[in-house]
């Protein structure tokens, strides 16, 4: 059970993963190794509005096996796309679901006749015209009254002749692409939209759909809209395709395939996620080991920063202390070996006496000569003593060392007697 619930996801996220680029869609998306059941008849709801295109019914795979997916009219996700619808295929040991697309022309859908336009190959329910869909009447159920654009041409429908639903294998259809056909499957594809898978999804959780409940003639085998599976417009299916077989009766080696499909698809999803695991697990160690390898980087680049801005510190401090003790040395070297210069005395409004000598004294008379006597008439008066010459201003007192006596009078000149 486990591993047909993994098939089964397999195929709805081969339907729904709308995410996936046109260029890598991926067509085959799920095998099976039991055929899938004929195309039962219905008929066409009308289409609900202008710009509606069909989508026929198929059968998918869940986890309960088969389901069908009602046919439904849906909205092209782009002016002038068609719906190529998806096919089962026979791939040499199970059959392979081959996802449907939207592109500029249909492509090879495994010649399935899906009816309403899809007879096989091509499409002939309608075509872009001037930005607009128009429908073909004769394979399409259209209110001429609501909608407008559309036109009459016979397409040969032989729905009731063959209702099988898968391409090769035991009794498939043995068509094979035409050339066109080849030319489609390599131009631009687009997914199916969201509403469409959305639909599917809603399909899968209908027990009603189940081909082993409905053998083959769900009672919801048309809806107007996606999702919609429910009131008047609903289609229920006018009898199955084929006599239904049960899946019991799908022999050992069908089971062997299936068992062996489900296990290499658990192996390979296995494989995946411990890759996975460990490609996160190494990712993380990388970056922890990378934060770590920074962040010491960091503390020993902060540190090396610190002890170099220590260090240019220290050593400008000690330079610039010993040239200043340097300078200072000069500086005292230089003074020592320079002589004091005398300083002029410093001036004073007295005049001092010059070098502190001693006031003059009255110059004697030269060698104490007698004087002639012609100048007797010029003898000064006695007891006058001469003035010295040029007196200088008294001088301020000395200290006692230096203490000079007072000049005493000069004595008169000693008379001299005439010549008598």
């Amino acid at each position: 059970m486990k591993s047909i619930r993994l098939v089964r996801a397999l195929l709805v996220l081969g339907v729904v993963t709308l995410a996936m680029s046109a260029s890598s869609w991926a067509q085959v998306v799920v095998s099976i190794g039991i055929a899938p059941p004929a195309l039962p008849v219905y008929a066409q709801p009308v289409a609900p509005g202008a710009g509606y295109l069909w989508t026929p019914g198929y059968w998918a795979y869940g986890e309960e096996g088969y389901f069908w997916v009602p046919g439904t009219w849906v909205t092209a996700p782009a002016v002038g796309l068609l719906w190529t619808p998806g096919y089962w295929g026979w791939g040499g040991n199970a059959y392979a679901w081959n996802s449907g697309y939207w592109g500029r022309s249909v492509g090879f859908y495994g010649g399935v006749n899906y009816g309403y336009g899809y007879g096989g190959s091509g499409y002939q329910g309608g075509r872009w015209q001037n930005g607009q869909f128009y429908y073909n009447r004769a394979a399409n159920n259209v209110n001429v009254t609501n909608i407008h654009n559309v036109y009459n041409t016979t397409v040969i429908n032989n729905t009731n002749v063959n209702r099988v639903s898968y391409n090769g294998g035991n009794g498939g259809i043995s068509a094979r692409p035409t050339r066109a056909e080849e030319t489609a499957a390599h131009e631009q594809h687009t997914p199916p939209t969201a509403l469409q898978a959305r639909h599917v999804q809603v399909a899968s959780t209908n027990h009603a759909l189940l081909a082993s409940v409905n053998h083959g003639r769900p009672a919801i085998a048309a809806t107007a809209k996606p999702t919609e599976f429910n009131g008047r417009e609903v289609v229920a299916a006018k009898e199955a395709g084929a006599p239904y077989k049960a899946p019991e009766n799908k022999t050992a080696a069908t089971k062997a395939t299936e068992n062996k499909t489900a296990e290499n698809k658990a192996a390979a999803t296995k494989a995946t996620e411990n890759n996975a695991a460990e490609n996160k697990a190494a990712a993380a160690k990388a970056t922890e080991n990378r934060a770590a390898e920074n962040k010491a980087a960091a503390t020993k680049a902060t540190e090396n920063n610190a002890a170099e801005s220590k260090a240019a510190a220290t050593n400008a401090t000690e330079n610039r202390a010993a040239e200043n003790k340097a300078a200072a040395t000069r500086a005292n070297e230089n003074k020592a070996a320079t002589p004091k210069a005398a300083r002029p005395p410093a001036e004073s409004k007295k005049e001092p006496t010059a070098h502190a000598q001693p006031a003059p004294r009255p110059a004697p008379a030269a060698h104490e000569q007698p004087a002639p006597r012609a100048a007797v008439a010029h003898t000064q008066p006695a007891g006058h003593p001469a003035p010295a010459a040029h007196a200088q201003p008294a001088p301020r007192p000395t200290p006692a060392a230096h203490a000079q006596p007072a000049p005493r009078p000069a004595p008169e000149k000693a008379a001299h007697p005439s010549g008598g």
